[in-house]
């Protein structure tokens, strides 16, 4: 609401997994004149989704299961400041952009960036082997119908995104001091100043490492255990870009915790550990902006899902649900999220289905904070 009365406000849209956040809720979507809001992106630029399609039937799953989780565990990196080590820093073209010579800030940023491409955050950040189901020939993937063995990653642009959202959302605070203090975290930068402009810079070249950084796990993930990727779908869900309204007219459309969702393209939309996440295919809803849900959303916050829910009971869906838990931490279990079919009921207008994923091996960060807290809470009774 607050958001939308913004002087460059033009429309904006909530989506079916929205919930509280900073700035805009998550599962906001905005759409301003001229102007981008640096905490509209999100703290997280670009965090993203990619899927990658092997040609194997997912038996080999369970036949050679074990393999399969050690290589999650060799093959990636989670938590704050994971990193490689020198000697096992992969190379990427992304890292010979010219960007990164443009701001002083990126100059510096430069160096952990190559240190951390390649790895995964915390939190609700994963990388997860599957089986895709396939009902109807997907034409532009080139997929027949049937079940494949499939690689899902959600992550971002890790201390590179977070450090240029903290940089210039400051820098939008100074330049609108005089905004109330609940409006604050929207002070906005326009695209015709120079830290506007800056930031459009570094916030484009953090979405395109960030595919990278998706690309780099794909990649060791997949030579690791001897796979070859026939398809991929890739999304950010953190980001900006610049659209046209039905009218015609540009505008800068926000979306954090939002998939893209034009007519016709495709997406990933997940659900939890140890829920279904979907393939989507956009039907360019206008009054959505042409967007939808980035996951089933949160019904229960980190604190309160420590505080209340039963690790017992988490565990005993994940082997219900056939799922490998490698890592991972209470506040992220299935328990925290909505129903993920309810969410996509609630939003068939603006996406359609056309493939369903299920995790069966996931690998998360250690959320070691998270299970000491579990564990003295258990003390207690």
């Amino acid at each position: 609401d607050r958001a939308a009365r913004l002087p460059i406000a033009r429309q904006g849209a909530l989506m079916a997994d929205a919930h509280v956040g900073y700035g805009l809720p998550i599962g906001g979507v905005l759409a301003t004149e001229g102007a981008v809001i640096p905490y509209a992106v999100g703290v997280d630029i670009a965090c993203r989704m990619k899927l990658s399609v092997c040609d194997v039937s997912p038996h080999l799953l369970a036949q050679k299961r074990k393999r399969f989780e050690a290589v999650l565990l060799e093959q990636t990196r989670f938590g704050m400041g994971a990193d490689w080590a020198k000697s096992e820093r992969p190379l990427h073209p992304v890292l010979d952009a010219p960007e990164w010579e443009a701001l002083p800030l990126l100059r510096q940023l430069k160096d952990k960036a190559w240190t951390q491409l390649g790895t995964s955050g915390g939190g609700n950040h994963f990388v997860e082997w599957g089986i895709l189901t396939v009902d109807n020939l997907i034409e532009d993937l080139a997929l027949q119908p049937g079940k494949y063995l499939a690689l899902l990653s959600h992550s971002g642009s890790r201390g590179l995104g977070a450090t240029i959202a903290q940089e210039y959302t400051t820098i939008a605070r100074q330049r609108h001091a005089r905004l109330d203090k609940k409006y604050q975290e929207l002070a906005w930068l326009g695209l015709d100043g120079e830290a506007g402009q800056a930031y459009w810079l570094a916030m484009n070249l953090a979405g395109r490492y960030a595919s990278a950084n998706h690309a780099v796990i794909h990649e060791r993930v997949l030579a690791a255990a001897g796979l070859t990727a026939v398809a991929t779908v890739e999304n950010h869900h953190n980001f900006a870009w610049k659209e046209q309204l039905a009218d015609g007219s540009e505008v800068i459309v926000h979306r954090k915790g939002a998939t893209p969702a034009g007519a016709g393209v495709l997406g990933v939309i997940p659900g939890s550990m140890g829920d279904p996440a979907y393939v989507v295919r956009g039907l360019g809803t206008a009054v959505s902006l042409n967007s939808a849900s980035h996951g089933a959303g949160r019904r229960l916050g980190r604190n309160q899902a420590l505080n209340t829910l039963e690790p017992k009971r988490w565990q005993e869906y994940l082997r219900k649900q056939q799922v490998t838990l490698l890592g991972g931490s209470l506040d992220e279990s299935p328990q925290a999220y909505k129903n993920i079919d309810t969410v996509m009921a609630a939003q068939q207008d603006l996406v359609m289905a056309v493939a369903q994923f299920m995790p069966r091996i996931v690998r998360m960060a250690d959320d070691k904070k998270s299970r000491g807290r579990d564990k003295r809470r258990q003390r207690k009774r």
